[in-house]
């Protein structure tokens, strides 16, 4: 089957990405934009369901991880984004916003906090 509006006239742009589909099913990925980095079996889980990419935060499995979706500190970010580099799903990790100062928040956002 081929999805409404393909026909042998249809404009191909420079932003058309044309990919071999026969016999399969064809979905966009989905986000999800509230996890709790926990364990790296997250990923298979995500890749089984359809999921490609996730935003969230934590630093394993350790107590303030299960309370909250932020990682706290430069440190702890630059070691997740490390961490995940080597994981086959889109990533991004939200920071501690909650600082009277704004150094702390700068050095996240340095070290790749998305959020």
């Amino acid at each position: 089957d081929v999805m409404n509006g393909v026909t042998e006239g249809m404009i191909v742009g420079s932003c058309t990405d044309v990919i071999a589909g026969e016999g399969l099913i064809v979905t966009a990925g989905g986000i999800d934009t509230h996890i709790h980095y926990i364990c790296p079996q997250q990923a298979t889980e995500c890749m089984a369901t359809g999921i490609t990419t996730l935003l969230g935060g934590g630093t394993g499995p350790s107590a303030g991880t299960t309370a909250t979706t932020c990682t706290p500190g430069k440190n702890l970010i630059r070691d997740m984004l490390q961490s995940l580099d080597q994981m086959p799903l889109n990533y991004g990790v939200t920071g501690k916003g909650n600082d009277s100062e704004q150094l702390a928040l700068r050095e996240q956002v340095i070290a790749g906090a998305c959020g």
